[in-house]
């Protein structure tokens, strides 16, 4: 007759484990990180989890630990060890005792960009608030930047991105700051092509008043355009027609629109860290190539297109040549450029002002609404009303720091 065997204990539930919960707080200086660990490493102990800040000088450091293995030592001996350290450091130390990891956080997972110049407590309160209504909780919390605006990031799990993007584009227009809201995941960190418009994105001009100036039609090409926007005529329409009063203009005008156009306050600083963080950048504009090829030079960028004025004879013809840059055909670049440039549509950014890159912020990835209309700020999945183009790089999850650690890496 084979022995009795007593049956195996039931493993016990990781909810029911005995933790401790160590919170570290003072004044900030190197090795409090290190030393805290050292003095638990005599307990052994297993780190669950840590989350540190640093706010003007002032560290909170938190751990999670297993309770004290059985072996000669006790919870009194660890709590009396870390006080006594704390103390030696001019710290203060509080210890909890309790069961388990941090509750599981909820699903539907996002994070929520808050751009603010300034940030004020008001609407952070509303924002938050916000969140809380739509039943989401917020993780973590974590400043992008300070300058050239406040940028806050809020990891929020709980509720589904699209409802939360809703909630807080309403709260955000009334309050007057900047909130977008994107879904978490590795496909954020992966997004690798930029595709900006040109004229009131990139720079802070609209290049056909520019060579309107000088061919003495600004009013002409402003009663055009003033047309196609109350739908009287469609891009292309307009296009053609604004071009054909610049019929005659001295070819030796283009260098002069080039010398004019002035580039978006922070538009160089975006191009540079994108492009030293590895990402790929293009430009397409219902504008002319004249003027983007000259940007893509300078500013070193992988991809352009624009539509081409046609010069005979060394001056204007009035038309342009090629097929039209126009709504679609922005979205029909994007498309295009992500294909050269290996990289799947959804992980692109699209960045336009007006109606006419709508197509193209739909279909990327990201689309976002840069000081846009409002039928564009509704309709992209972001939007940044500050006057800094380089404010793009929070909504990436990039932050000042990397900035300016790209720029440094540069000179």
């Amino acid at each position: 007759m084979s022995a009795l065997r007593t049956p195996p204990s039931p493993a016990v539930s990781q909810d029911d484990v005995p933790t401790i919960l160590v919170k570290i707080f003072g004044k900030d200086r190197p090795g409090i990180t290190a030393g805290l660990f050292d003095t638990l490493a005599g307990y052994a102990v297993e780190v669950i989890d840590i989350e540190q800040v640093v706010t003007r000088g002032r560290i909170v450091l938190c751990a999670l630990v297993t309770a004290p293995a059985t072996n000669g030592t006790t919870e009194g001996q660890l709590r009396a060890t870390v006080h006594n350290w704390a103390e030696s450091m001019r710290l203060q130390a509080e210890i909890i005792s309790g069961t388990g990891d941090n509750l599981p956080r909820g699903t539907g997972r996002s994070h929520v960009t808050v751009l603010g110049h300034p940030l004020t407590a008001e609407s952070t309160a509303a924002i938050t608030a916000s969140i809380t209504g739509t039943g989401g909780n917020i993780d973590r919390i974590f400043r992008l930047a300070k300058y050239p605006v406040t940028a806050v990031e809020f990891a929020v799990s709980g509720v589904e991105t699209e409802p939360l993007r809703t909630a807080l584009a309403t709260e955000a227009a009334a309050l007057g700051v900047d909130v977008a809201v994107v879904a978490s995941g590795l496909q954020r960190r992966a997004q690798r092509l930029v595709v900006m418009d040109v004229d009131s994105t990139l720079i802070q001009d609209e290049v056909i008043e520019l060579f309107a100036a000088h061919a003495r039609c600004e009013r002409e090409v402003a009663d055009v355009t003033s047309a196609a926007m109350r739908g009287e005529l469609d891009f292309e329409q307009s296009l053609h027609a604004r071009v054909a009063l610049l019929a005659g203009l001295d070819a030796s005008v283009i260098d002069t629109v080039r010398s004019e156009v002035r580039l978006t306050p922070g538009a160089r600083t975006l191009i540079r860290t994108l492009k030293r963080l590895g990402y790929q950048v293009g430009v397409v504009s219902g504008g002319f190539t004249q003027v983007t090829d000259d940007l893509r030079e300078r500013l070193g960028l992988d991809f352009a297109s624009a539509n081409t004025l046609e010069v005979v004879d060394g001056k204007l013809t009035g038309r342009v040549v090629g097929e039209v840059v126009d709504r679609a055909g922005k979205a029909r670049l994007l498309r295009r450029f992500a294909a050269e440039a290996g990289v799947p549509l959804a992980q692109t950014v699209a960045i336009g002002d007006g109606a006419n890159d709508l197509d193209m912020l739909n279909a990327a990835g990201l689309g976002v609404a840069f000081n846009a209309k409002p039928v564009v700020r509704e309709a992209a999945h972001a939007a940044v009303n500050v006057p800094f183009l380089d404010t793009v790089l929070y909504l990436l999850g990039i932050t000042r720091e990397e900035v300016e650690a790209a720029e440094t890496d540069l000179d």
